[in-house]
């Protein structure tokens, strides 16, 4: 599980009801009427999402939610993979030229330059960007302003996808507040309709009425909102990720050394996952020559 989520939502819970129970609050309130908000909030929040989105981003979505739990994919080592593997196969490609890459990007899974590389090979978007750019290479495509345009183009549908799937999430976020004010206004109604009741439980009804609009506050900027910014940035990271491929593979299209093309790809990356050159030489120094 991924720590930052674990610690943050035991932060939000904690300190908020906490400080409720600190300050004199009775926690049988919410207990009483939160079974009721969530089914109210959570179908209507639900309702919306399903009107809203096409099939595609619903699936985004409900895999985007894995990614909560789940340690961060794209880190310094993951880095060094990768520019381990565009060295091998640039490296491939220089002694024994670009036909000799057929084989490795036909079928990666059952390439021994890809096998070596474990991390990247699970990664399905990386790997198809990858090797439908390499078999461009082998039939002859050569002009790097062409097929940097086409690069640009692929990763801005990409982009775009996932763009949809943290705007979905966001969208819910930005409607639970006045989703919690339609709860609170249903709880209110039940409570005039009870009016002639003791003011002992009018309180209790009006507390609870009210119970809809904290919890629409509350999971809109406690949870649901963090999500969709968690989302969008590992989303982020994923493109970081395809964008150091493509300057590598340009770089290695304008005929320049292995070393000297992943360098160019190194330099693209953010500091906090950037190696430095001499981790990336020691990584690339350890390797077998590529066949």
């Amino acid at each position: 599980m991924s720590l930052n989520f674990f610690i943050g939502l035991i932060t939000a819970v904690a300190c908020t009801l906490g400080g409720y129970v600190f300050e004199g609050g009775h926690l049988s309130v919410l207990a009483d009427a939160a079974p009721i908000e969530i089914v109210i909030m959570g179908g209507t929040a639900a309702g919306g999402f399903i009107i809203a989105n096409p099939k595609s981003v619903k699936k985004g979505v409900g895999k985007s939610m894995k990614l909560l739990i789940k340690k961060p994919k794209f880190n310094k080592e993951s880095y060094i993979e990768l520019l381990s593997l565009m060295y091998q196969i640039f490296k491939l490609a220089k002694t024994k030229g670009m036909l000799a890459l057929e084989a490795h990007v036909e079928k990666p899974e059952e390439s021994s330059i890809f096998q070596a590389f474990p991390g990247f090979l699970h990664n399905h978007h990386a790997v198809e960007f990858f090797c439908d750019y390499l078999r461009l290479f082998t039939l002859g495509a050569d002009k790097p302003f062409e097929i940097e345009a086409l690069m640009d183009e692929e990763l801005e549908v990409h982009h775009a996808e996932n763009e949809a799937i943290a705007a979905a999430v966001q969208s819910i976020a930005d409607g639970m507040p006045a989703i919690g004010i339609v709860a609170a206004v249903l709880g209110v109604i039940h409570t005039m309709g009870s009016i002639s009741e003791p003011p002992e439980v009018l309180g209790r009804l009006i507390g609870g009425a009210l119970v809809g609009t904290f919890m629409g506050v509350w999971t809109a900027y406690g949870f649901v909102g963090p999500m969709g910014t968690f989302i969008k940035a590992t989303q982020d990271a994923e493109s970081k990720y395809l964008q150091c491929l493509k300057i590598g593979m340009l770089a290695h299209l304008q005929g320049f050394a292995p070393s000297i093309s992943i360098e160019y790809a190194r330099k693209t990356l953010m500091a906090d996952v950037r190696p430095s050159f001499t981790e990336v030489e020691e990584a690339t120094q350890a390797l077998s020559a590529p066949s």
